[in-house]
Formats: C-alpha cells, structure tokens, sequence
C-alpha cells in the first residue's frame, strides 16, 4: 500500500468552517465479507479492527448531549459488529435516526440471520452498494458472484416494503465509477437504473446517489502503481465547482474511527488527520468538539468532493441544501 497523504498535504483547496452538525457517521470497524477495488478504506474479511462495546455505548449519549438528529453507519460491513443490533436500537429508542452502509451480500451471510427484517422493523435507512446494474461491472469492481447476491438481497428487501413510496422503509443505492473518471450526471442515471432494474428484475429503490472516487487508500494505491495519480487529481482540480462548499459533508457531519477518535469526514479518518489540527478529540469530548464555525481540516483529496456535480455520502452536490 503506498502512502498517500503526502501527496495530497500541499493543497490550494479553499479553507472551510463548520455549520450545525446534525450527523454522527461511525466506522464501527474495517471487517468485511468483500474486498472491493475502490474501497477507500481498505476493508476485507481478514481485518480485525473493531470498535470496542465501551465505546459503541458512549455513541448514542454524546449524540444527544451534542444534539445530533442522524447516526449514519458504516464499515468495513457494520453489520458484522457484534454490538451493531443492539446499536440500532438504543438510537431508535432515542429517536435518532439510522442510517445503514449496506453492501447488500452481507444480508444473505448465513450469520446475520434476519438481518433485513431486523432493519425493517426499527425502519432504519439502507444506503447500499450497487456500483452498476450490469453482472460484469459490479463482479468486477467487486468480485464474483456479487452482482447476482446483491439483486437478491435487494428483491428481499423490497419484499419487506423497501423501496417503495408510502412505505417508510428508505432503500437508496450507490454508483461510483469503475477507475479515474468523475460520475455522470445523477439525475439521468438514476432514471436508467430504474428502469432497467424494475424492467429485469422488478426492483424498486427511492434514490440513485453518484459518489467520486477518493485517491486514498486501496483506491490511491492502485492509481499510483498504474501511474494514473496525478492525471486523476488533475481532473479533480480541473473540475472544481466553488458552489458546493457550502454544502460539502463535513460541514454538518463528524466521523468517528473504531476506536472512537473524532474527524471532519470519514476521507479525513482514513488519512489519519484529526479533527481540529494535531488534537486527539475522542466521543467523551463531542459535546464541545463540533462548534459552529470551526475550521475543518483540508488537503488535496477535497477536490473529489467539490469537482463535478460534487459529492457526498448522499450523492452529487448540484441543488443540494445545507
């Protein structure tokens, strides 16, 4: 794995200052049942880091004494957190609303027996991975047989009323481009997922969200070794949109890493850059770590946020409102 973040430190991107965080998005750890190409966080089945139940039962009391309304969960695959059912429902019990970073087989892993009935039934949001809605494109970028796991899981889950208008139950899925190019446009590719996926397999979602590549981790490490780094920063830089710093995530979400230290954004975590410069804040400190109008620490991976349409852990910038 190459190192990245020195290539990304010297920035010229626009210094940011936080709005209302309204978001706690926790990494509730690296272990996961795939090992995609693009993923940003190096995750597989043979990592073992993971949150520890200490910290996992600090999450939901720091969020409401720092009065955040959104636990957004991500991994790794958060489902194989031991503590990841009992998670859900202490927020749901609070009121807060979940959001589950679903990569879909993990649904139909032996071990998670009723997993989607699980989440159906404490109505948590499912953000899932479906990078194409061809066989060869998602086996690709994410490896044999998953294509063909992830339609099944996704007809189970409109089963249950995912997916559907007046149901509640939000399903919305992810693109993301197969190597160094920016997104196409969301809108329209959201229309062809749609009906391609209703006309082939009679599955139904609520929103398409187009994510950008980051060049960090197994991502920025592939671009390296097929010498394609800078020419994709150059794009990034190239395609820049001032527009969207208003409504770049950071400005409303703080990340929080396995072991419970506190970031800007979840990109920012896997570059090991602390939230508020060189100090360590941990979930005991939330409270009094996410002011209004702090600094957020940038560098060069930023202008995978703003470049384009921009994006986000909820898709492309473009109309979007803080």
């Amino acid at each position: 794995m190459h190192k990245i973040l020195p290539l990304l430190n010297a920035t010229h991107f626009p210094s940011l200052r936080r709005g209302a965080t309204t978001t706690l998005q926790v990494n509730l750890g690296y272990q996961c049942n795939q090992r995609c190409i693009h993923c940003h966080v190096n995750a597989g089945p043979h990592r073992t880091e993971m949150m520890s139940a200490d910290t996992v039962r600090l999450i939901v009391p720091a969020m409401q004494a720092a009065g955040m309304t959104t636990l957004d969960l991500t991994g790794g695959a958060p489902e194989m957190h031991p503590q990841f059912r009992e998670l859900v429902q202490q927020a749901r019990a609070a009121h807060i609303h979940v959001v589950d970073r679903c990569n879909l087989t993990i649904l139909l892993e032996p071990e998670q027996h009723l997993l989607a009935e699980f989440l159906a039934k404490h109505q948590v949001e499912i953000i899932a991975s479906l990078p194409c809605y061809s066989t060869k494109n998602v086996d690709q970028q994410r490896g044999k047989g998953v294509f063909s796991k992830s339609i099944d899981a996704l007809q189970r889950l409109n089963a249950l009323g995912y997916g559907h208008d007046d149901s509640g139950l939000l399903l919305n899925l992810v693109y993301n481009p197969q190597g160094p190019t920016l997104p196409p446009e969301q809108g329209e590719l959201e229309a062809n997922y749609k009906r391609i996926l209703n006309d082939e397999f009679s599955i139904r979602f609520n929103r398409l969200y187009v994510i950008t590549n980051m060049p960090i981790q197994r991502f920025g490490s592939t671009l390296i070794s097929k010498g394609q780094f800078y020419s994709y920063m150059q794009l990034l830089k190239d395609s820049f949109h001032p527009q969207h710093l208003d409504t770049v995530m950071c400005r409303s979400l703080v990340s929080v890493d396995w072991k419970g230290y506190l970031y800007d954004c979840d990109f920012n975590q896997q570059l090991n850059i602390p939230l508020r410069g060189n100090q360590r804040m941990h979930l005991i400190d939330l409270n009094n770590a996410v002011d209004i109008d702090q600094p957020i620490a940038v560098a060069d991976h930023c202008f995978g946020c703003t470049a384009g349409q921009g994006s986000s852990c909820a898709g492309a910038l473009a109309g979007a409102q803080l």
